[in-house]
């Protein structure tokens, strides 16, 4: 099976292709999406007690008794979720120091998000738009794999309503926290 908290060392590196060049200063939709914590979580405001909220988006967390879709690792900036959600949860005690609040968001549905959310111990939600509202009302960057349409990695970070910055491409996907703690920590 899958080893899910391992990148391999010849992991492709994605290329930043436009495909997040309106989102910056853009207003974030105020759509409430289904979260692993139970009741559905505002996109567009970060939860009570933080500033901002740090929005990962990632294609779609694997599970370790299943095998990864037929040419995971080829597709650029697929492989990695597992170690990004990870870095994320030991790096959420800083991000909240920093007044920012964490959910990750995937097109999978919530039912499939909790057993991830649960074997890593995350202390934030995972977010479904298996509907596709936010992809489609923000045009956030997609691809197809296996039959799936799945966001491509990327992180917005909202304040106010509005998208105040885009990280992408992610690459790697296990150390993207440490870069939006400095991005932070200088904003």
């Amino acid at each position: 099976m899958a080893r899910l908290d391992e990148l391999p060392p010849d992991l492709v590196e994605p290329i930043d292709d436009g495909a997040a060049n309106h989102l910056p200063g853009r207003l974030m939709p105020p759509l409430a999406l289904p979260s692993t914590h139970g009741a559905s979580m505002r996109v567009d405001l970060p939860p009570t007690g933080a500033n901002r909220l740090v929005l990962y988006a990632y294609p779609r967390t694997g599970r370790p008794d299943q095998e990864l879709p037929a040419g995971w690792d080829l597709i650029p900036g697929a492989r990695g979720c597992t170690p990004q959600a990870r870095s994320f949860r030991d790096h959420a005690a800083e991000l909240a120091e920093l007044g920012a609040a964490v959910a990750g968001v995937s097109t999978q549905d919530t039912a499939y998000q909790a057993e991830a959310a649960q074997r890593l111990h995350l202390p934030f939600p995972l977010l479904s738009d298996d509907a596709g509202e936010l992809t489609t009302a923000l045009g956030l960057p997609t691809f197809e794999a296996a039959g799936m349409r799945l966001l491509k990695r990327l992180t917005l970070i909202v304040c106010d309503g509005r998208i105040e910055h885009v990280f992408y491409p992610v690459f790697p996907p296990d150390q993207h926290p440490t870069a939006v703690l400095s991005w932070l920590a200088n904003h």
